[in-house]
């Protein structure tokens, strides 16, 4: 006998041959909550069912008909099958309890089985089970990143040693030697080599080398052609190829990737390094520029005394930086609090200003002049809040919130926005509730939303366009702001990318998008909040972008 329930939740297996009993525990109790639960009634079905079924946890009744529940236990162990089981005794099984606990069991229920005892049993050891795995899941991604993080510290310390090479070694052999190997090194190859261009015949001869063969190696202050080098001389372009194109060539019999970096001195093509993988696993972008990094290193020890004490300086200050780099995390506190400080008194200075000026005491103010004076104080507060962040990422650190109305932080964008809209030749009207639309946020935040739609709305109209903003309830207890444009719109396929970070719409005839945020930081801000983001769009018929977030 198998019963299913799907609910999508976690999956528990219970094993029990009493209908009553398995009917109690899966369907008067864990189905309720929302647990996926696969009823069998023997130990032999429940390890074919948990390798199919792959659930989280297994109730088992140690009294099973055949193999018992101590054999299942045993079975499951042997089958490699690590799943936690609640097994359930009757009084008087103690010894039997002991003997399967040390069989692996990870709780137990007694008889008669009660609906609170299975609850708390499988929420026991659930818990432990998802604590197991985030833990474990977190693991994995320390480890990646720390992964990447030695990959990024071997590549900067290398462009470091190259630095430090270029100012330090006076043996132009072993420099390039150096440089042969750090490219190598850094782009993860297997080989590489630097032409570099005599200055009598034009040609260019093998300078240094890295694992080439002895019988190219032979070839050492020699002139040779490994039949790509002369096309990248001519283009001065950098140039990859991997897998059958490079066939082509006669570098082919020595891998099956190949690099290409040209060595410029004053926009010359002076040098070539190049570098070559044996497996057709091309170079990525991160590669080229890392080897073209090198290769400004390398053009520096070509030019004159003069250039190279010029260039000295340079490398110093991008050796500087780097370690200022490696530094950033402890000094950025206090470059922040720096900052801070030396704009406090000429803020205070303009505060003070505009305090004078709002309280009319030099004159009474027109409409229009006490309409731009608060948006100037307006703004003179972002920038206060900006500043309260010490110079973190918008989303770096929690942003102070309070009850606001979004019907307010709306009217004031589109006010805001309209000077801007004109400026472009584009129509934008507001759609406002007739009553407050009170949220839990970030005032500075929600505005920097709402502005990004609308640059983003900008960037997608034309010249006599119309932009429309309108806020509307929704049956679920959310406020949902749209901003609807008339512009090209978007293909379908690209609909699911849009919020995504470096996606660029690229759609639009204005060029105002760079001053909103992008959709990622939008999207980040509204999920923050507690909402949600949405398009709709077609080919020819303009789009809508919306946020919802849940009323207060």
């Amino acid at each position: 006998m198998i019963l299913t329930m799907t609910n999508g939740k976690e999956r528990i297996l219970v094993v029990e041959p009493d209908l009553e009993i398995s009917d109690l525990i899966s369907r008067q109790t864990l189905i309720p909550l929302g647990y996926q639960v696969q009823v069998v009634g023997g130990a032999a079905q429940a390890i074919q069912e948990a390798v199919k079924f792959s659930p989280e946890v297994i109730i088992a009744n140690l009294n099973l008909t055949g193999l018992s529940g101590k054999d299942l236990l045993v079975g499951l162990n042997a089958q490699g099958i690590d799943v936690p089981v609640i097994v359930i005794a009757d009084k008087g099984m103690e010894g039997d309890v002991i003997q399967a606990f040390r069989l692996g069991a990870a709780d137990f229920i007694s008889q008669p089985v009660r609906e609170a005892e299975v609850v708390t049993a499988v929420e026991r050891v659930l818990s432990q089970t998802r604590a197991r795995r985030e833990k474990e899941q977190l693991s994995r991604q320390l480890n990646q990143m720390n992964q990447e993080l030695q990959r990024r510290v071997r590549e900067l310390t290398t462009i470091f040693a190259i630095g430090k090479a270029v100012t330090s070694i006076t043996d132009p052999a072993a420099l390039f030697d150096k440089i042969v190997e750090g490219s190598v090194f850094i782009t993860e190859a297997d080989l590489g080599w630097l032409h570099l261009r005599d200055d009598r015949s034009k040609g260019f001869i093998l300078s240094a080398h890295k694992n080439l063969p002895a019988s190219v190696a032979a070839r050492l202050n020699q002139p040779w052609d490994d039949g790509l080098s002369s096309l990248v001389a001519l283009s001065g372009e950098s140039f990859q190829i991997s897998g059958d194109p490079l066939k082509r060539f006669k570098v082919a019999q020595l891998g099956q990737s190949a690099l290409v970096v040209p060595v410029k001195v004053k926009k010359e093509v002076v040098g070539l390094l190049v570098v070559m993988r044996k497996k057709p696993q091309a170079f990525t972008a991160n590669n080229q520029a890392l080897l073209e990094a090198v290769a400004d290193y390398a053009s520096i020890s070509l030019v004159n005394v003069r250039l190279f004490r010029e260039m000295e300086n340079r490398v110093r200050t991008f050796q500087e930086a780097m370690e200022a780099a490696l530094l950033s995390e402890r000094i950025h506190d206090e470059l922040c609090e720096k900052i801070n400080l030396a704009l406090q008194q000429p803020l205070a200075v303009i505060k003070g200003n505009l305090d004078l000026l709002s309280k009319k005491t030099p004159g009474p103010l027109t409409t229009e002049q006490a309409k731009l004076l608060s948006g100037i104080q307006e703004k003179w507060q972002s920038l206060m809040e900006l500043l309260a962040l010490q110079g973190s990422q918008l989303l770096g650190e929690a942003a102070q919130k309070a009850a606001l109305d979004l019907n307010e932080v709306a009217r004031k964008a589109a006010e805001q926005f309209q000077p801007i809209a004109r400026g472009y030749g584009v129509t934008l009207s507001a759609s406002l509730l007739q009553k407050p639309a009170r949220v839990l946020a970030s005032r500075y935040q929600l505005a920097k939303a709402i502005e990004g739609l609308l640059f983003n709305a900008l960037h997608s109209s034309q010249q006599g366009g119309k932009i429309t903003l309108r806020l509307e309830l929704t049956p679920d207890n959310t406020v949902k702001l749209a901003v609807q444009d008339h512009g090209v719109g978007i293909e379908a396929k690209n609909l699911p990318h849009v919020f995504e970070a470096g996606y660029n719409l690229d759609a639009g005839a204005q060029s105002a998008m760079s001053l909103g945020i992008s959709l990622a930081s939008i999207k980040d801000i509204v999920t923050m909040h507690g909402g949600k983001v949405g398009v709709e769009s077609k080919p020819g018929s303009g789009s809508v972008f919306s946020f919802t977030l849940p009323l207060k």
